[in-house]
């Protein structure tokens, strides 16, 4: 069976309820997303060429959506403490796919700011929504439609022009539920001209939830000049699963860093897809897995150079032990209207047992002559030379395995802007390598009930 009848019958019984306080903006992409799920199947293993993770298997579980917008708990503290030294950060939560802003948020932002759910039915939400919301994704990807038909909630940040965070913001997103559930997750980003912001963002599942699903998609739209930071953290269970799919969108001169870092999953494929749409563009891409058991991670990334003068960094390194597996394929295209490019980009992998499998492929398609671009990729394992001078300095073998990982990892949280976030993933990694629990800290957030309207 197609895994993608359940969902589209779900939709076609439950048409109204989807639609109920979910703004115009959604609902008017809901046919265009069903016309194009039509006689479609989700990409299978094989499908594109190498081994990516199967979506359709990964969304052919039985997982139930919440229609209804049933309210489920979430065993989450009366308070919420970052255990990031150095960084305050400004708090959104997301418990599976419903936006609950904190208390007193709104009068913490500076004016304009939004950091809201999208059933918010206030004009400039709505304004926004109109303007954006679906305008960067490919729909042609039924994932994507799939994501687009379902989704009745989101999260909606917007900086307006000229305006500079001094805070970054923080989006925590919890898979909270006793019964298997698919959460339907949004999020779109806009920054106006000379616009300056950072987004952080979490992925936890309580150890009491039953399997989850993550179907996620993101777009980012970067005015002029707007200087944009994405970090994102996964820390799930292995009963977990997650699909999530980022388009940006670069104006002139903007500077966008993504970093995608995963330390613990059940089977997570992450796709990333960038338009340097704007001459003198800046755009870091990196991201780390470290896998363990039967753990599978999968990155794969796209980035498209569009107008002149701009410079790309792509860097992704796993380190997978035991059983678990990875797979990544990084594509750089330069059109006849990019001259004067810079790209560049690297995967390095590391296999620390006999039964750990990477699956690796690096692209480039170049249509210009006036550019200066490369790609690689090596897998091995870790440096017998080195592991060898360190026990011969008195390092035990398995400290020494642990310091040698962690050092590898070195250049892609260096990649980080953020200092204590990054202090704190050196920390982490540590602690991950080392085989403890590698939470983020004590995350106790605030979930308020919010009506059917948002904030």
């Amino acid at each position: 069976m197609n895994s993608l009848d359940q969902y589209t019958d779900l939709y076609l019984r439950n048409r109204e309820a989807f639609a109920a306080g979910a703004p115009e903006a959604m609902n008017r992409l809901r046919n265009k997303a069903l016309d194009s799920l039509r006689g479609r199947t989700l990409p299978r293993k094989g499908d594109e060429g190498y081994e990516k993770t199967s979506l359709d298997e990964m969304f052919a579980p039985d997982y139930g959506v919440n229609v209804n917008r049933v309210d489920i708990p979430a065993d989450v503290a009366a308070t919420f403490r970052c255990d990031v030294p150095n960084m305050s950060t400004l708090l959104g939560v997301c418990v599976n796919d419903t936006f609950r802003p904190t208390s007193g948020i709104e009068k913490r932002l500076p004016e304009g700011v939004l950091f809201t759910s999208m059933r918010n039915a206030s004009p400039e939400v709505i304004r926004i929504l109109e303007a954006h919301y679906g305008s960067i994704a490919d729909m042609t990807r039924p994932e994507v439609a799939l994501n687009t038909l379902l989704a009745q909630d989101g999260v909606l940040v917007y900086v307006p022009a000229g305006v500079k965070l001094d805070k970054p913001l923080q989006l925590v997103n919890i898979f909270a539920t006793p019964a298997p559930v698919m959460a339907v997750r949004r999020v779109l980003v806009v920054l106006g001209d000379r616009a300056e912001a950072q987004l952080l963002v979490c992925d936890h599942t309580q150890p009491t939830a039953d399997k989850c699903l993550s179907s996620q998609v993101v777009e980012i739209a970067l005015g002029t000049d707007a200087r944009f930071d994405y970090y994102d953290i996964e820390e799930s269970s292995a009963l977990t699963a997650r699909s999530s799919a980022m388009f940006v969108r670069q104006g002139s001169h903007s500077s966008l860093l993504v970093n995608g870092m995963t330390l613990t999953c059940g089977t997570t494929r992450n796709d990333y897809s960038i338009d340097i749409d704007g001459e003198g563009c800046d755009t870091t891409l990196a991201g780390m897995a470290i896998g363990s058991e039967s753990m599978h991670t999968d990155n794969s990334s796209v980035v498209r150079h569009l107008a002149p003068r701009c410079h790309s960094r792509q860097l992704f390194k796993y380190v997978l032990d035991e059983d678990s597996s990875g797979a990544f394929e990084g594509s750089i295209l330069v059109t006849p209207k990019a001259p004067f490019t810079e790209a560049y980009q690297s995967n390095r992998n590391i296999l620390a047992s006999g039964s750990a499998r990477m699956h690796t492929r690096p692209q480039l398609e170049i249509y210009n002559d006036d550019v200066k671009c490369s790609h690689g990729a090596t897998t091995g394992q870790l440096d017998s030379e080195a592991l060898f001078y360190m026990r011969t300095r008195g390092i035990p073998e398995r400290e020494a395995r642990i310091m040698l990982m962690q050092a590898f990892m070195t250049d892609v949280i260096d990649t980080v802007r953020m200092e204590g976030l990054r202090d704190r993933l050196r920390h982490l990694v540590e602690k991950r390598f080392a085989g403890a629990d590698a939470l983020c800290g004590d995350c106790h957030a605030v979930c308020h009930k919010t009506d059917d309207h948002g904030a």
